[in-house]
């Protein structure tokens, strides 16, 4: 099945693809998202979410949206505690970026040694050699692809997010609205944080609720770092796709060519 508006869940519409054991699953073409000059994205073809740990209703879900390879950006500890539920249909392969270090977090006692874990975060996703390398196996990955794709992380907001945000600046989407589309993981899952924050204010005190929650949302603050430093080292995102991932100008009119 080729055609991407042939596939399933293509001419559905992604809000009406709700799961309940992976609240941040969504459409990388997102609700109205459009290029720059305003040209739909297509949906069906690319996925995002946070951890797949499913259940079997939700997996027989994704499965019948014809998703045939996920793509795993976690790393091994993260993957060893929280292996994925299998997607029946769907190869798994793992590619790995550093995310936020729990040895750090567990030691956290202000809003801005919060802050400053999560801006070192995105930084390595641009700096970091191994981060590089896996962004770079993803996008080729997605470019190559013929059927739909899912990747993921833990919360899928933070190494998916700038997965997702890549992609979308590939498709030509303005950064204005992938700043925006970045943001909708803290409704996705603002169930899922309260609950952790809970445990939070339960187990660590109210004073450090305001904390944690730091390393729980999405904050376009972190993205721009991400962003700048991409700038810094190379100039440009197309800089930073092209030296610093070493996508060809073919891959990247490939993964254009599959969303719009």
């Amino acid at each position: 099945m080729n055609d991407p508006a042939a596939r399933p869940g293509a001419a559905a519409g992604e809000e009406l693809v709700r799961l309940a054991s992976a609240d941040n699953f969504r459409d990388v073409a997102g609700p109205g998202l459009r290029t720059a000059d305003g040209v739909p994205l297509r949906a069906g073809v690319l996925y995002r979410s946070n951890e797949l740990g499913l259940t079997d209703e939700d997996a027989a879900t994704i499965a019948g949206l014809g998703v045939r390879a996920v793509y795993d950006l976690r790393d091994r500890h993260e993957v060893e505690a929280h292996p994925d539920v299998e997607v029946p249909g769907a190869a798994n392969e793992h590619l790995e970026v550093r995310g936020i270090p729990m040895d750090q977090v567990a030691s956290l006692a202000t809003v801005q040694q919060a802050d400053d874990v999560m801006h070192r975060v995105y930084r390595g996703f641009v700096e970091h050699p191994g981060g590089r390398a896996a962004f770079a196996a993803l996008l080729g990955r997605l470019a190559d692809g013929t059927e739909p794709q899912l990747f993921h992380c833990t919360a899928g907001k933070d190494r998916t997010g700038w997965a997702a945000a890549l992609v979308l600046h590939v498709a030509g989407v303005a950064w204005a609205e992938i700043e925006r589309d970045y943001l909708r993981t803290n409704d996705r899952s603002a169930g899922t944080r309260r609950k952790y924050l809970g445990m939070v204010r339960e187990h660590l005190g109210e004073e450090l609720v305001e904390v944690y929650e730091r390393v729980m949302v999405a904050d376009a603050a972190y993205l721009a770092t991400a962003h700048d430093a991409a700038l810094a080292a190379h100039g440009s995102l197309e800089g930073y796709l092209r030296e610093g991932l070493g996508l060809s100008t073919t891959e990247l009119d490939r993964l254009r060519a599959r969303l719009v």
